[in-house]
């Protein structure tokens, strides 16, 4: 190749995080410009700065396509991503390219560049478009610079897949193949409703699974509208929602609350956010859903407070009790699983672990985190998980007693709301990811222990991140950082504890063959599962 590279930016759909985040989106610009043009090449940036707007991103479907209409479709292309993306501004575009197409992002906790590379990364692994992708702290190390000069010569990046084994290749134990059986056979037999809140959340194409994938496994949508929702909290009385914060309060939780509704959380962004969790189980009581997921960034950010709290809550075996309007306890001493953002595939992955953990009498709490950020301690490399407060008190140390409820963010979340904030307790978990691979749903699984970090380092790699956010501490079993990045299909990683190492090896086999016998293409990473091949 020696005709020009195109380089553009997708960004958010708010401005204020645009305009926030556009720095740092510059920073890393210059940097991957540089590199490029040190290796001889010529780089043309496929879009200019909005003096107008304050940032330089592709901000809207709309934009992007405009965009593209001058970009040549055989031309190199560089998606360079330092923050948080919405992939539909520029997947019709890279669906269309007839070109080489590279995705970057930088290593970085402060700008989530990682989160929207992974995101496009599993969009474009969806719509079967060939990528190459690269990611780096400066753009000045080997891994990035002889990556990039592959690309930039016609060639494969290419990436270590060693840690990825099919189930195929091992024999799962008696045991935890009659219970898969028993778990698919009953789901396939009886089936079971995800209730979604609006499709498409932020862009995430990856996170829709098309009904004609998702039906053989038992599972189907209820299609529901977060207007409904809305129309449902403001029908919910005062009293009810003050009950659940009287019962968060006695159980310990923290509420972080000020008098400014701009830059604090205060007490009537709670009590909206308590009318949604009331809200959100008697819907899905009425629609008979098994799982649920909210939308919340496009539509309720312009109406409610974040829905956090209540995703939180929602994912949590003990939680306040909510009463259907004749009487009946909904849901009672169960979790009603819900999946962050909408992401049906972790939707329905969070669905089969609630049942697998149930019937292997563990702690069914389960959640989806970011992959967001991680850095070396104490020799080992540790994840950084993060979700926007949506994870359940069970999962931190102390329960409710460790749980703080902070502001969301005002780049983000306008009109405010706490999050579900606690640090991830130690102990030993499952992974996993269903996503869409070549008109399939496939699967892949993992184990990963949860270190407990002292708190000084906690609370960096918080400063570093978002401090308002729950945080995970893992380290994967036999997968390295890089391994992780170049095989992973999605921002999101779903993770449930277990009892102990033997109780995850046996959540981990169990849940495998349920996910081969709906009809998944299923792959073990890693090491430490207990599986003999």
């Amino acid at each position: 190749m020696s005709e020009p590279v195109f380089l553009i930016a997708s960004g958010d759909l708010r401005l204020s995080a645009n305009q926030k985040c556009w720095p740092a989106q510059e920073s890393v610009e210059a940097s991957v410009i540089a590199a490029i043009r040190g290796a001889g090449r010529e780089v043309k940036r496929g879009h200019p700065f909005d003096s107008a707007k304050g940032h330089g991103f592709i901000d809207s479907q709309k934009y992007g396509m405009q965009v593209f209409r001058d970009i040549p479709r055989s031309a190199p292309l560089i998606v360079v991503e330092a923050v948080w993306q919405y992939s539909h501004h520029v997947l019709h575009g890279l669906v269309t390219h007839q070109g080489p197409i590279l995705t970057v992002a930088n290593w970085s906790g402060e700008w989530p560049g990682l989160v929207g590379m992974l995101n496009l990364n599993g969009s474009l692994t969806k719509a079967g478009v060939r990528y190459e992708t690269l990611w780096s702290r400066d753009f000045t190390d080997q891994f990035f610079l002889s990556g990039l000069k592959r690309w930039l010569n016609g060639e494969q990046v290419g990436h270590d897949a060693s840690h990825v084994h099919s189930i195929a290749k091992f024999q799962l134990p008696a045991a935890e193949e009659a219970l898969a059986r028993e778990v698919s056979e009953t789901l396939q037999r009886d089936k079971a409703i995800l209730g979604v809140f609006d499709e498409g959340c932020m862009g995430m194409y990856n996170a829709i699974i098309p009904d004609e994938l998702l039906h053989p496994t038992g599972v189907f949508k209820e299609r529901l509208s977060q207007s409904a929702l809305y129309a449902e909290m403001q029908r919910t009385p005062d009293s009810e929602a003050r009950a659940v914060r009287e019962w968060l309060d006695k159980s310990g939780m923290k509420f972080v609350t000020g008098s400014n509704p701009e830059t604090d959380l205060t007490d009537d962004q709670i009590l909206e956010q308590c009318k949604m969790y009331i809200a959100a189980l008697r819907i899905a009581d009425e629609f008979g859903c098994d799982a649920i997921g909210i939308q919340y960034q496009q539509g309720l950010k312009d109406l409610a407070p974040a829905s956090d709290l209540a995703e939180g809550l929602l994912n949590n075996v003990r939680r306040p009790p909510v009463l259907s309007r004749d009487g009946r306890e909904l849901y009672a001493g169960r979790a009603l699983p819900h999946f962050n953002e909408v992401d049906e595939c972790a939707g329905l992955d969070a669905l089969v672990t609630n049942r697998i953990w149930t019937k292997l009498g563990f702690d069914p709490e389960t959640t989806l985190h970011d992959i967001r950020y991680g850095d070396e301690y104490n020799g080992e490399f540790v994840w950084v998980f993060e979700i926007s407060g949506a994870a359940p008190p069970q999962h931190f140390v102390d329960g409710y007693r460790g749980t703080v409820s902070e502001r969301q963010p005002p780049m983000y979340f306008r009109l405010g709301g706490g999050t579900l904030k606690g640090i991830s307790k130690p102990g030993e978990i499952v992974w996993s990811r269903i996503f869409v691979d070549n008109g399939k749903l496939k699967a892949d699984l993992g184990r990963a222990a949860i270190r407990e970090l002292p708190r000084e380092e906690t609370e960096r790699r918080w400063r570093s991140t978002t401090p308002q956010w729950p945080i995970m501490h893992a380290v994967t079993y036999g997968v390295t950082r890089d391994q992780m990045m170049a095989r992973h299909k999605s921002n999101h990683v779903q993770v449930t504890y277990a009892p102990d190492a033997g109780g995850a090896n046996r959540a981990l086999a169990t849940k495998a063959a349920v996910f081969r016998n709906l009809g998944m293409d299923v792959s073990i990473c890693g090491t430490g599962n207990g599986l003999v091949q």
